[in-house]
């Protein structure tokens, strides 16, 4: 079976004012499609064909560059759009909330050093939020479209929350302002998702 673009969950516009129509509709249906064909390409007649997106990157050989760019890409943008969302977006609780408070001692803390690790990333690339099992959380940033399950990245473990600062996910709404970008971010956050996925890894 070949990786399929996944469907957004809300419209396009559902975002505004955070995250403009326009960035949303070119950025899901041009870039992360770009992406998911040129993995279904790098993987054809392989024997990653038929392997799930984690699977082939936690034992990518990185050198791969059609698998690390693309499978990356697809993966990364999978991701990014299941945690945001228009509404029903819960609020920072439970366990999480508990891990975040022990490892930053506030929400505002995390917020600032995520954004900070969102904002010097430099050049194009993500930052995260990732688990380790047992529910150790950190903070890191990956260039271009490496992401914490690929081998020898920054952080390990599974990353639960992401959020892209490669240009074109803000420059037509924010232009060269990424600390506004990244400021908005935190307005469309589905902690229910992050929450969710917090749980499953760790």
């Amino acid at each position: 079976m070949a990786f399929e673009l996944p469907k957004l969950g809300y419209a396009y516009d559902a975002l505004e004012p955070h995250m403009d129509a326009r960035t949303m509709e070119i950025h899901h249906t041009k870039h992360h499609q770009g992406y998911t064909n040129n993995l279904n390409n790098a993987i054809a007649g392989t024997d990653l064909e038929g392997k799930s997106i984690e699977d082939i990157l936690t034992g990518l050989d990185m050198d791969n560059g059609a698998v690390r760019n693309n499978g990356g890409g697809f993966y990364n943008h999978s991701l990014f759009w299941t945690v945001m969302n228009p509404e029903d977006r819960g609020y920072l609780s439970g366990e999480l909330k508990d891990a975040i408070e022990a490892t930053f001692g506030s929400k505002d803390e995390f917020i600032a050093a995520f954004s900070k690790a969102a904002a010097t990333r430099f050049g194009s690339g993500w930052a995260w939020l990732c688990v380790q099992k047992g529910g150790k959380i950190e903070i890191c940033s990956t260039p271009n479209q490496d992401n914490p399950l690929m081998p020898g990245v920054s952080c390990g473990g599974t990353p639960i929350l992401g959020l892209d600062v490669w240009e074109h996910a803000y420059y037509l709404n924010y232009q060269n302002r990424r600390p506004d970008y990244i400021n908005a971010f935190f307005s469309v956050i589905n902690w229910n998702e992050v929450e969710r996925r917090y749980a499953e890894a760790k």
